[in-house]
């Protein structure tokens, strides 16, 4: 039998609300859940002996359960004369006190102060289906009734789905007449028998009259996470953006229980509902596998250990998905645990998460199987926040300390306006102390690895420098380096370290992240190397205007701050021509430029591209695997032949012989070898430089 309106504009017409009634017959209409899962929070608002006005009663037995426990001044209305007969008919010999009466609610005959409470449960939501002008005034009358008959200090209960139009027209008018706004939402797990029926999750809303005051502060309050614990906030769209990330969580957890996704991998963040903070304890992220699994095989947990969320294989969709294949399990949820909470053990962890991962749970998982909680080791990892500080440019950043596999430590420095990526990062390796007088030990320190670079691209811009027409400039004469951008130092203490004949000057804009570089990451400025705090487009533009201005290698690896363009490494103007050509008058013909972009816009990558080849000739990428990076390589002549002695039996390549260019890698390598009594990068250095091509 089809009760469903044909246009939802009927929802507020008395005729369609009679034809509903007759059809249905004495079977309650319980859209909304039933008493049991609406009375611990109605309780607090309504007491029994108060005056009780129902609008838009139906045939629901919420007025009926309510009398049953003792609320005995309890009015019902509804504009359908078919269900105030039917009511008033079934509850005339056991509940006489109640009253039912055939009314409008947009004009009502009560006089005014009749009541302490109004309780509506879909009444409102049946009257605003859209956001149409006649609908928004329609819904004023009723509010401006409701209003009229309260008395001060009386509650307004609202029991409602809070559709966005809805939500919109309740904190449009209430909080702006002087009412206090309270937002409760109805538990989940109390509605585990309405889920299947209706699984968006129900609000109840109460708002209190006041006189409207002058300057008055406006109190705003949310109780959204199953507790009784109010939370205070500050402004209507604060309101509304709780209620709406819990409507979209309760769409996402349909979808995860209802199918698979398809490829796409779903994120959400959990708060601690006993902390104010306001960044989450955990970020899920939940990714599907295609491969068919045993029913033992269907869903899994993976706490990341602490601190290494900014790795690849966790931090990124790819990485996820890597480890949702090599797991074996056809749903796998990746935890993140966020710096700014403590976590005790990985069995608390495990406790906090087990009922909310269940609601994530693959569509036809038996939940009688113990879902299997997955990490790296036995614990959770080691995080020591060392430093904290706010940058001009960066704002908020964090150095840590935290543990990598074997034990190995790693300090991070994190610029926390994208928490997910590591700006710069250091081994630490342990180092005796000087031995005092009087003691047997002298004992140990964490001091930074000099030796090492933590990221893959740095070690294929080293590999670079092979590249230098004449490979003499790195091995045995003075070799000028401009580097364009510090971060933590670890790239320019590299070279420094490494290549004795190299003289750098560092441009870093940010004075801060220069305190932080020798704070905390062991870089030293010397005669060899000097850091200068500027602009670092102002910088190369003043250089190429001296007369002594010209180096052998450009470095630029720095980052932008423009979050909307899709290119994050370098800022968009390092890449245009007055820049390029700027570079270009400031190096040798037999010089190089070392960039490092990060484009993930193709359309943006193939003009910067474009202008590069424009200003110069000869460009070589290297595109770096499981990163977004790639290297280019731009030497200002057409075309370069080596010469001369060993370094020709060595070098004798051209450009377009691209494959000899590992031995030119081989060179630096020898030489960082040579320098250093540790070499233990990921790859060789001549490995890193196969796939390279013409930009």
């Amino acid at each position: 039998m089809d009760l469903l309106p044909r246009s939802h504009t009927e929802f507020s017409s008395a005729a369609y609300w009679d034809k509903f009634f007759r059809k249905r017959g004495e079977k309650a209409f319980e859209w909304y859940g039933e008493y049991p899962e609406l009375c611990g929070i109605l309780h607090k608002y309504i007491k029994p002996q108060e005056q009780v006005l129902v609008v838009g009663c139906g045939n629901s037995r919420l007025s009926e359960d309510l009398y049953g426990v003792g609320y005995h001044g309890l009015t019902n209305v509804d504009i359908s004369d078919v269900v105030v007969r039917q009511m008033t008919e079934r509850n005339a010999e056991k509940r006489a006190e109640m009253k039912f009466l055939q009314m409008d609610v947009m004009k009502m005959d009560f006089p005014d102060s009749s009541f302490s409470v109004v309780l509506d449960k879909g009444t409102l939501d049946a009257l605003m289906p859209d956001s149409q002008s006649e609908t928004q005034e329609r819904v004023t009358r009723m509010f401006d009734e409701v209003g009229r008959v309260l008395k001060v200090g009386g509650r307004y209960v609202i029991i409602t789905l809070s559709q966005e139009h809805i939500l919109e027209k309740l904190m449009q008018y209430f909080p702006q007449e002087g009412w206090i706004t309270r937002v409760h939402k109805v538990s989940d797990s109390d509605r585990e028998t309405s889920q299947k029926e209706m699984p968006l999750p129900v609000f109840i809303f109460v708002f209190t009259k006041f006189k409207k005051m002058p300057q008055m502060n406006k109190i705003l309050e949310v109780c959204l996470d199953g507790t009784d614990a109010m939370q205070r906030l500050s402004c209507e769209e604060d309101v509304m953006k709780a209620v709406k990330e819990r409507q979209h969580y309760a769409m996402l957890r349909q979808q995860l229980q209802n199918r698979g996704l398809e490829g796409e991998t779903v994120s959400l963040e959990l708060f601690s509902s006993t902390s104010s903070s306001s960044v989450p304890k955990y970020v899920l992220h939940i990714v599907d596998t295609d491969t068919v699994r045993a029913a033992d095989r269907q869903f899994a947990v993976f706490i990341v250990p602490q601190g290494r969320e900014v790795e690849w294989l966790f931090a990124t969709d790819e990485g996820r998905r890597q480890l949702a294949g090599t797991a074996g399990f056809r749903r796998l949820v990746v935890v993140s645990l966020q710096r700014e909470h403590p976590y005790e053990t990985m069995s608390e962890i495990q406790k906090e998460l087990s009922a909310k991962v269940m609601e994530l749970a693959p569509p036809g998982f038996n939940r009688k199987i113990q879902v299997p909680y997955l990490s790296v080791g036995t614990d959770i990892g080691t995080r020591t926040v060392c430093y904290e500080g706010t940058s001009e440019f960066s704002g908020p950043y964090v150095v840590e300390d935290v543990e990598g596999e074997e034990g190995v430590i790693f300090r991070n420095l994190i610029f926390l306006t994208n928490r997910n990526a590591v700006q710069s990062q250091a081994r630490m390796v342990q180092e005796n102390l000087p031995k005092k007088k009087g003691r047997r030990r002298a004992g140990k320190k964490l001091v930074v690895d000099c030796g090492y670079l933590a990221c893959q691209y740095q070690r294929v811009m080293v590999a670079g420098l092979g590249c230098l027409p004449n490979i003499r400039q790195l091995l045995d004469t003075r070799l000028d380096v401009v580097l364009v951008g510090l971060g933590g130092g670890g790239l320019p203490l590299f070279l420094h370290k490494h290549f004795s004949k190299i003289q750098m000057d560092v441009v870093e804009l940010d004075q801060s992240i220069l305190q932080v570089a020798e704070g905390w990451f062991g870089f030293q400025q010397d005669d060899r190397m000097r850091v200068h705090i500027a602009d670092g487009l102002v910088y190369l533009e003043d250089r190429a205007k001296q007369a002594d201005r010209s180096c052998h290698v450009v470095i630029l690896d720095v980052d932008s701050k423009d979050v909307t363009v899709g290119m994050t490494f370098p800022p968009q103007p390092f890449v245009e021509k007055e820049c390029l050509k700027n570079i270009k008058d400031i190096l040798h013909d037999d010089g190089l430029l070392i960039l490092n972009l990060v484009c993930r816009d193709a359309t943006l990558r193939a003009s910067v591209v474009e202008t590069v080849r424009s200003v110069f000739p000869r460009n070589l990428s290297k595109r770096i695997e499981d990163e977004v990076n790639e290297i280019l390589f731009c030497f200002p002549r057409e075309k370069d032949v080596h010469q001369g002695g060993d370094t020709r039996q060595m070098m004798d390549i051209s450009l377009e012989e691209l494959g000899n260019l590992k031995k030119a890698a081989g060179v630096v390598e020898k030489v960082a070898k040579g320098c250093s009594q540790r070499w233990d990068q990921t790859l060789e250095l001549t490995e890193l430089l196969d796939g390279l091509k013409l930009a």
